[in-house]
C-alpha cells in the first residue's frame, strides 16, 4: 500500500526526539516519520534486538536514529535512559509516550496484576518519561509531548476495562499538563486511535478467523487506518504547525463509533 501521507517538509531538523513503544507498529511508523522529517529519533522499546531493527530501517533510509533500549515500567531506567539523552544532546525536544498493553476482560476476568501491568506500562510510564524529560523542556522554554491514548479512553469498550481506564487517564493526564506547562512554552496533546492495522490486529483477527476487509466493512470511511497515518498526526502535533494546539485529544478514527 502506498504511504497515504509522505512527509511534505522537515520540521524537526536535529531536534532530539524520543519515541516509545517504536520497535513495531505505530511507534514504528512514528519513528521512521519524525525521521524523514530530520529528527535525531530515539528508539525505545524493551526488545533491543526489535530496537536495532528498526534504528537499521532509519539509517538505511538516509534518517538519523539511536537505540534505546529499557524497561518502561523501571522508573529508574526511564529516568537513566533520558539523562543518557540529555548528556548526549543536551535536550529533548520532543517525547512521544506510544508504548502501551492491551490486557483483555470485564472487571471480574482480569487478575489484580493484570490491572497492575496495564497501569504501570501505560500511565507509570507516561508519568516517569513525563517527569524525566519536562525539566530541560522548561528549561528551553519550548517542547512537546505527544501520548496515544484511545478512543476507548473517551468512548469504552466492553470487555476492556483495564485497557479503557488506563487510556481515559493517559487523556486526564495530558489535559492536566497541558494546562500546567503551557505557561513555559510545553505543548502536551493526545492521539486517540480508532482501530488501526497494525502486526497486533493482524494476528489477532488471524486468531479469530476474521479478516481485515470485515473490519473495513465497520467503518464509515471505508477502511481501518493505518500506522503512518497516526505517525502523520502525531509530527504534526509535536511540529511548530500546530502551536496553540495544546491539551487536545485528538481522534483519529475514520468516523467509526465503539462497538
Amino acid at each position: 500500500m502506498k504511504d497515504p501521507l509522505p512527509p511534505t517538509g522537515r520540521r524537526f531538523v536535529d531536534q532530539v526526539c524520543l519515541v516509545t513503544g517504536a520497535a513495531g507498529g505505530i511507534g514504528s511508523a512514528i519513528a521512521h516519520r519524525l525521521a524523514a522529517e530530520g529528527a535525531v529519533v530515539q528508539v525505545a522499546d524493551l526488545d533491543e534486538g526489535q530496537v536495532a531493527r528498526t534504528v537499521e530501517e532509519i539509517v538505511l533510509a538516509g534518517g538519523r536514529a539511536e537505540p534505546r533500549a529499557f524497561d518502561l515500567a523501571d522508573a529508574e531506567a526511564s529516568s537513566t535512559a533520558v539523562q543518557e539523552m540529555i548528556d548526549d544532546h543536551g535536550r529533548v525536544d520532543v517525547l512521544v509516550n506510544n508504548a502501551g498493553i492491551n490486557r483483555r476482560g470485564a472487571l471480574l476476568e482480569l487478575g489484580p496484576e493484570d490491572w497492575t501491568a496495564t497501569f504501570a506500562v501505560n500511565v507509570e510510564a507516561v508519568v516517569q518519561l513525563c517527569r524525566a524529560v519536562l525539566p530541560t523542556m522548561i528549561t528551553a522554554g519550548q517542547g512537546a509531548i505527544v501520548n496515544t491514548a484511545s478512543q476507548w479512553g473517551l468512548s469504552p469498550a466492553p470487555g476492556h476495562v483495564a485497557y479503557n481506564a488506563s487510556k481515559a487517564a493517559v487523556v486526564s493526564l495530558t489535559q492536566s499538563m497541558a494546562r500546567d506547562y503551557a505557561p513555559a512554552g510545553i505543548r502536551v496533546n493526545a492521539v486517540c486511535p480508532g482501530e488501526i492495522f497494525t502486526p497486533m490486529l493482524a494476528a489477532n483477527l488471524a486468531r479469530s478467523g476474521r479478516t481485515k476487509a470485515d473490519l473495513d466493512a465497520l467503518v464509515p470511511y471505508g477502511r481501518v487506518g493505518m500506522p503512518e497515518e497516526v505517525a502523520a498526526l502525531v509530527a504534526f502535533l509535536a511540529s511548530d504547525e500546530a502551536p496553540y494546539l495544546c491539551g487536545a485529544a485528538v481522534e483519529i478514527t475514520g468516523a467509526q463509533a465503539v462497538a
